[in-house]
């Protein structure tokens, strides 16, 4: 598991203190019973804080699951480090 995704599962496990490690890769909404609008806002301010990156809600409309929050921070690392090379 590589860095960012380490990370990330070590803050689902902060707002989801139930789930194992191995769980959160699968988690979504639908899967964890605790998952509800606060929890949904808890994670996105527990990633900012741990990314320090601003989440828009909206860029995660189509889906909100740990592998969709995955692939978001992904593109972010990616871009910043394209800005960083122009």
């Amino acid at each position: 598991m590589d860095e960012l995704k380490a990370r990330l599962v070590r803050c689902f496990l902060a707002v989801f203190p139930d789930l194992t490690a191995s769980e959160v890769d699968a988690a979504t909404p639908a899967s964890v019973s605790s998952w509800d609008s606060v929890a949904t806002l808890n994670l996105l301010l527990v990633i900012q804080e741990e990314f320090g990156v601003e989440i828009e809600f909206t860029d995660l409309v189509d889906g909100l699951s740990y592998q969709r929050i995955a692939a978001y921070l992904q593109n972010q690392s990616a871009a910043q480090q394209a800005q960083r090379r122009a």
